[in-house]
């Protein structure tokens, strides 16, 4: 029988409270009463549609992002209160109903008008002018509410910029548009609010989105932290290794890195804590592996599912690509919470901590749907197809066993959840539709892609370098949904013009914009783990950026190296390419950790993570050097491993 004390986590409602102050996308109201009754069926009604529109794909685009931007902006004011600190979160303030009123006008405007509004060819009349106004105006202050403010001040400044457009500064000026041309433009057209990034919102995300929630009601969330505990507990420092394995696993079904620190991080940091990890150790472990969810596939984060659209390759072509990048990316966390842990000496778990593994391995089969939606992707059938199915099939898996069997009310209560996640979705897809209309319009993107260039002289690191610096700006309070697309139709086509491959170069900005959520001084992934643990937030998001710092190097590996991408590679090259990179991995942590088989002088650091980096860099004659450094440090190390006071920890 597992030790009771060494599995305590946090309080449904302690992790609440921790959710609600980090993220936005939680700090909803509680809404009980007739109101709460019409809240809740409004959700069931929104993934009811969703579903119906997926399995006819009888709905035309238009019609479907009407009414999924309709349904999205109503329960957004509904659900979420003007200001994140009211008072009262059990009541929804007069002004509010009416806000949900007018949205719902605003989502049944199209369906009810498309022919009008089709045969008219972009002649707006007044009403046409006031629905769509209202339209921006709304979806701007659903996100502020539902996302956050940073992608409202974006997006407001992209609309300023398209009105003003002749008083631009340099490169930057253009014609402008006039009022009625951005009204049109951003609620009457394609390229606009119900443009590429909302339609990916209503298809792919949605219906993964369901999935996720259904897989959360079989209790596999649970499954995987018992599955870590059994495959990574009693090594040196288990508890750190349990957090990697176990949020990696929760990536599959969670989009969001705050939502994944807390609901995996209140299970394994208060482990970590009691076992001998520092407070911001602990936190910097579950949030740089937790951030890492969103790169994992094969169910990645919402940004993936717009490179479908935005590059025009299929959804498995991407999760492939990724597969590599990924496994290094944990690979470089695992290794260095390992030389941590060998360097504070800490243990694994005994016996009687960790779970019955005859139990854990019996419900296996609860990670069968997400098999299910690899195979289906690997088979060439459509995403919405693939997420249909795996929703089916998860359905049926949870029947094996009465304790996992889903029930009526636990299908209605996923179809309730996945909606109320997706609110926040729709909010920031319909506001970088906004972005994206105000780039195609003005021709911004190739603007600032040419300057981006110039200001690098053409060269292609510097470009890199400026590009990441971008990323991780934006990506400081934006959701990764909003900096990728924000970075896509900038950014990435400053690294296309220097002949990067399209794939390369969206990985390269949806990386890095991954990455700026563990990133300071804002850091929110960082800044929940340390709700957690109770450490410094900023240091917490320090340990992070250290630990995560495969992040850091692997996006520039695989723009010199698209192979690695499994881009026209050969298979001895792609496993030649991933042991080096991976050796590069162990010099650079053992590097940063101080500790490799004993404590590492301070030259010794750098010599190790210099063999590292130049390991890491896809070039031959690099490998070769860095090998030769790697094979010195390491036999230097095995044959001074046992003098002074530093010995090799035990089970390493």
């Amino acid at each position: 029988m597992a030790d009771k004390n060494i599995h305590e986590t946090l309080s449904e409602e302690e992790q609440q409270k921790i959710l609600e102050k980090y993220d936005p996308e939680s700090a909803t109201r509680k809404v009980k009463g007739p109101l709460g009754w019409i809240i809740f069926i409004g959700l069931l009604a929104f993934s009811v549609f969703q579903l119906y529109a997926s399995i006819t794909q009888a709905i035309p685009r238009q019609i479907l992002l009407s009414v999924h931007l309709g349904f999205a902006l109503s329960l957004i004011f509904l659900l979420f209160p003007a200001r994140r600190k009211t008072r009262r979160k059990d009541t929804v303030a007069w002004y509010d109903l009416i806000l949900a009123l007018i949205s719902v006008g605003i989502g049944a405007y199209w369906p009810i008008m498309i022919d009008d509004i089709v045969n008219r060819v972009g002649t707006l009349t007044t009403l046409d002018l006031a629905v769509g106004t209202l339209g921006v105006l709304l979806t701007l202050e659903a996100t502020r509410r539902a996302v956050g403010l940073p992608i409202t001040i974006i997006a407001i400044l992209f609309l300023l910029y398209a009105y003003y457009g002749p008083s631009m500064p340099g490169f930057l000026a253009h014609r402008g548009l006039e009022f009625e041309s951005l009204i049109n433009t951003m609620f009457f057209t394609s390229e606009g609010i119900l443009g590429t990034p909302l339609y990916v919102s209503a298809t792919f995300i949605f219906l993964f989105l369901l999935f996720g929630a259904f897989l959360v009601k079989t209790g596999v969330g649970q499954y995987f932290n018992d599955l870590a505990l059994s495959i990574a507990g009693k090594r040196v420092g288990g508890p750190a290794k349990v957090a990697i394995f176990s949020s990696a696993l929760q990536g599959t079904i969670s989009g969001s890195s705050v939502a994944n620190v807390v609901t995996s991080g209140s299970f394994t940091i208060p482990m970590m804590k009691r076992l001998g990890y520092r407070k911001e150790f602990a936190g910097a472990v579950e949030a740089s592996a937790s951030t890492g969810g969103q790169i994992m596939p094969p169910v990645m984060g919402a940004a993936a599912f717009l490179m479908v659209e935005f590059i025009g390759i299929p959804y498995w072509e991407i999760a492939k690509a990724a597969a590599i990048p990924a496994l290094l990316y944990f690979s470089g966390i695992w290794i260095m919470t390992h030389f941590e842990a060998r360097r504070v000496g800490l243990r694994g778990l005994t016996d009687d901590e960790m779970p019955d593994r005859k139990e854990v391995y019996q419900k296996i089969y609860l990670l069968l749907p997400i098999l299910l939606v690899i195979v289906l992707l690997m088979s060439g059938i459509s995403v919405m197809r693939a997420a249909l199915w795996s929703i089916v099939g998860t359905i049926v898996v949870s029947a094996i066993k009465k304790e996992t069997r889903l029930g009526l009310k636990d299908m209605i209560e996923g179809l309730v959840d996945g909606a109320r996640t997706a609110l926040a979705v729709a909010a920031a897809t319909a506001s970088a539709g906004i972005i994206v209309g105000v780039v195609t319009k003005t021709g911004l993107g190739l603007k600032l892609a040419n300057g981006l260039v110039g200001l690098a002289n053409e060269q292609l690191l510097l470009t890199l370098f400026f590009t990441m610096l971008t990323s991780l700006v934006l990506g400081m309070g934006s959701p990764t949904t909003a900096n990728y697309v924000i970075t896509s139709t900038i950014a990435a086509p400053a690294i296309i013009l220097l002949g990067v491959p399209d794939l390369s170069a969206h990985m390269f900005v949806f990386y890095f914009g991954i990455v700026a959520d563990i990133t300071p001084p804002v850091a929110l992934a960082a800044f929940a783990a340390s709700g957690v643990s109770g450490g410094e937030p900023i240091r917490t998001g320090v340990n992070a950026s250290k630990l995560a710092i495969a992040a850091f190097i692997i996006p520039y590996m695989f723009v010199l190296s698209p192979e690695l991408l499994m881009i026209d590679t050969t298979i001895p090259y792609l496993i030649w390419m991933v042991f080096t990179a991976f050796t590069g991995m162990i010099g650079i942590g053992a590097g940063i950790i101080g500790f490799w088989f004993r404590k590492m002088v301070w030259y010794e650091r750098i010599i190790s993570i210099i063999a590292g980096l130049l390991l890491m860099y896809p070039e031959g004659m690099s490998d070769v050097i860095g090998l030769v450094l790697f094979l010195t440090m390491l036999a230097t190390q095995m044959m001074t491993k046992n003098k002074g006071k530093y010995k090799l920890a035990e089970n390493g």
